[in-house]
């Protein structure tokens, strides 16, 4: 089914007491505006606005497209209101905080705290030089800490990935955009396009969802890891499942990352998901063992030859 243009909320629009300043992103779940509130607090509101069942075209009322969509959206709207409910729960320092979450235009919103800074990929793609192994076994090691706490209130992300973790201005990292009501969504209603990202999502997140766990968002981890070092995503699961070419982290930066970093990497990433890391804390452990400080190098011809083939079979 082809996505539909949905209209954002327009600046200034007042959203209970929420004034609109501008949209920040949009997709085919969500569109995400940066407001005020009464006192004038920025913070980030997600509209859940799935663009395969419903469509605004003018005012602000939401309305599905058919009756069926409509059961569909309805549906959708109760995993994204009960996430926003679990999500509130949390307060920790590595994970969005949710203020407030409430129905309004026929659809339901979640508030989040606005973060200055900028994502990991943004860090990622405007970095000219290697990304040092100390700044990844920091980020990931303080980022670990909040996903712990996700998945003490039986909680799964399932949308890890650069793009929805934020580096604060102070470098501290906070876990944003959980995809758990959109997979729900998804797999329960199988006329629904998939909304996992390809690259950092699990193998069981394309075949079984019983097997879903802490494995998963540690795949993603794994994942995001990966594309620190490379600039892009790993091979795509389903893809390593049918013709696995995804080269290994060892074999791909060997002499310029510690081999313990690289075989976590390795370990993350591995198709069966009893072979990885079962919990966050076995992760974090071996993210936190000491290692030898190897200055970045630049990488060989060779080296670069091969990164370029990988591209290349991606």
């Amino acid at each position: 089914m082809p996505s539909q243009a949905n209209r954002a909320l327009p600046k200034a629009y007042q959203l209970q007491n929420y004034k609109i300043a501008k949209q920040l992103s949009g997709g085919g779940f969500s569109i995400v505006y940066l407001a005020h509130d009464e006192n004038g607090v920025p913070v980030a509101i997600k509209e859940y606005l799935p663009s395969q069942l419903v469509l605004r075209e003018e005012g602000s009322l939401v309305q599905a497209t058919t009756a069926e969509n409509l059961a569909t959206f309805r549906y959708g709207m109760k995993c994204f209101f009960e996430e926003g409910r679990a999500l509130a729960k949390i307060n920790h320092p590595n994970v969005v905080r949710v203020t407030n979450f409430f129905r309004a235009n026929e659809t339901v919103y979640m508030v989040m705290r606005y973060e200055r800074g900028k994502t990991m990929q943004d860090e990622i793609q405007s970095r000219k030089r290697v990304i040092r192994e100390s700044f990844i076994r920091r980020v990931f090691a303080e980022l670990l800490n909040g996903l712990r706490e996700v998945h003490t209130h039986k909680i799964l992300h399932l949308d890890i990935k650069p793009a929805n973790i934020y580096i604060r201005l102070d470098g501290s990292p906070v876990l944003l955009d959980f995809g758990a009501a959109r997979q729900t969504l998804t797999l329960e209603k199988t006329k629904l396009s998939p909304m996992y990202t390809p690259g950092f999502a699990s193998p069981e997140q394309y075949k079984n969802r019983d097997l879903l766990g802490p494995w998963t968002d540690i795949y993603s981890v794994g994942a995001t890891m990966f594309s620190c070092l490379a600039g892009f995503a790993p091979q795509a699961a389903d893809q390593r499942l049918q013709n696995d070419k995804l080269v290994s982290a060892k074999k791909l930066w060997g002499g310029q990352y510690s081999d313990q970093l690289l075989e976590i990497i390795d370990w993350c990433l591995q198709l069966n998901y009893m072979d990885r890391p079962q919990s966050v804390f076995q992760l974090q452990k071996a993210i936190l063992e000491k290692f030898p400080e190897l200055p970045p190098k630049k990488p060989k011809l060779f080296d670069t030859i091969r990164q370029t083939l990988t591209k290349e079979i991606f």
